[in-house]
């Protein structure tokens, strides 16, 4: 769904259509628009954050720990070429995405598994981090618009909700497919149902745009997270039994195709 331009703030005007940051380098919108490219992408890397993540941990051996601080490097790493980048450049921010969706699952798996805490806690914390980062970024910036993230402060707010949104997908998402029982592939129609009357409510109660993104943004998580467990688990868990391997490199190759067809035809980039 798209954000609108009246649910975005006002624009600052000049010949290209840039803001001046503080150090003097000129910076534009940082984040694709949002196409049917865009959420095709985002179901395809939250799956690959559930099955990626059980893969390194389960599959190579390396273990919850030693998986989480690998991945948060090269997190890091990539974030840092994020932020240094004056515009949306889909290979470095997409690969973002996915190694942010792998993230945001081991910290949740970590706390579930290495120390104990239960789903129903972690969704409830993770749920509080969310709203206090869009209560705080709303009170810094006056907007919480992806159309308007043009400044190292905001993109700050943006990846922090980015991963507080995978934190909390693949916990609520573990609740109610695993805690609740509800199996994986009912819980993807659950979460689909939800996503399907967001859009409705959108379309034709007016729901705010700004808001209808996020909340389809959460959604999509344990959409994705469910979908992945699906097609990886065993057939005596419910699963589909393709393995994680499979299921990891089938969504990698999708989205790199998609991310290469974006980079030659510009079609998720804005305008100038």
């Amino acid at each position: 769904m798209r954000q609108n331009a009246s649910c975005t703030e006002p624009e600052i005007s000049d010949n290209s259509n840039v803001i001046l940051l503080s150090k003097g380098k000129s910076m534009l919108n940082k984040v694709p628009e949002i196409t049917i490219f865009f959420w095709i992408i985002k179901i395809l890397a939250t799956t690959i954050g559930e099955t990626a993540a059980d893969f390194l941990n389960e599959n190579m051996h390396l273990g919850l720990t030693v998986t989480t601080l690998i991945m948060s490097v090269f997190l890091v790493i990539i974030l840092i070429f994020q932020f240094r980048s004056v515009k949306y450049v889909p290979g470095i921010y997409w690969l973002a995405v996915v190694l942010i969706s792998v993230v945001g699952t081991l910290i949740t798996d970590n706390l579930v598994d290495n120390f104990g805490v239960p789903l129903q806690t972690t969704t409830i914390l993770f749920s509080i981090a969310l709203i206090a980062t869009f209560v705080i970024w709303y009170m810094n910036e006056k907007t919480l618009s992806i159309h308007s993230i043009r400044t190292s402060k905001r993109e700050g707010f943006y990846w922090a909700a980015i991963l507080f949104t995978f934190s909390l997908g693949t916990a609520a998402g573990d609740l109610l497919a695993e805690g609740l029982d509800i199996g994986y592939w009912k819980s993807a129609l659950l979460f689909a149902g939800m996503i399907g009357l967001v859009v409705i409510a959108f379309r034709f109660f007016k729901l705010d745009a700004i808001w209808a993104f996020w909340i389809a943004y959460i959604l999509t998580r344990p959409l994705g997270a469910s979908l992945g467990d699906f097609l990886s688990q065993p057939k005596a868990d419910g699963g589909l039994a393709l393995g994680t391997s499979g299921t990891s490199a089938i969504f990698l190759a999708t989205i790199l195709a998609v991310v290469i067809y974006l980079t030659v035809t510009k079609k998720d980039q804005a305008k100038l």
